[in-house]
């Protein structure tokens, strides 16, 4: 069960922040970060690695609904290639939390490094496993990525993007090798580099 109280607790509101697509080949990084209600819970939080493509589906609808406040960001591919994917992603996290409609006092972030910023902060190793906030800016960034990447499927066909989500399986590989690179590819990812 995660903690459901991080959120606000001792009335002190607390945001989660997490981020989907450090991995891929393709693709932006995107992050969310998230400020739930203590007196509007949201049954089935989880890392989103582990729900299902439905259940993620449903829980993204609730956290809209029932989160105080709630933000999407993002790094682009270009970004990534210049300041690298690790900078990109603390860069798009601080993106997020800066965006919240209600700014929070501490900040609870997946992982074990915290962006540059002047917010009150922890880093929670496996965050997005144990702790509510943090699961739901998981779902909210992975279902965000996972639509967008279904969408360059229709663009570039060939690629798989639906199915692998620009993750550097040998379908994908195979397939850069043969149609080359995409503008969504990160140039300076070794598979990607190595067919320009």
């Amino acid at each position: 069960m995660l903690e459901p109280f991080v959120s606000c607790y001792q009335g002190i509101l607390v945001a989660g922040v997490d981020e989907v697509g450090r991995g891929p080949l393709a693709g932006d990084v995107v992050t969310a970060a998230v400020i739930l209600d203590p007196d509007n819970t949201i049954e089935g939080l989880n890392d989103s690695k582990k729900l299902s493509e439905k259940k993620r589906d449903s829980l993204y609808e609730l956290i809209k609904e029932k989160a105080l406040a709630y933000s999407i960001a993002r790094c682009s591919v270009e970004e990534i290639d210049s300041i690298n994917i690790l900078q990109a992603s603390l860069l798009a996290m601080k993106r997020a939390v800066e965006s919240l409609s209600v700014q929070p006092e501490h900040v609870l972030v997946d992982g074990n490094k915290i962006p540059n910023w002047a917010y009150n902060a922890e880093a929670v190793v496996k965050g997005d496993a144990r702790v509510a906030c943090i699961a739901a800016a998981s779902i909210l960034a992975k279902v965000t990525r996972d639509r967008e990447m279904i969408a360059y499927d229709e663009i570039y066909s060939g690629f798989g993007f639906a199915k692998h989500k620009g993750y550097p399986t040998q379908q994908h590989r195979e397939a850069l090798k043969k149609l080359g690179v995409t503008p969504i590819h990160r140039r300076s990812y070794a598979p990607v580099k190595e067919c320009l």
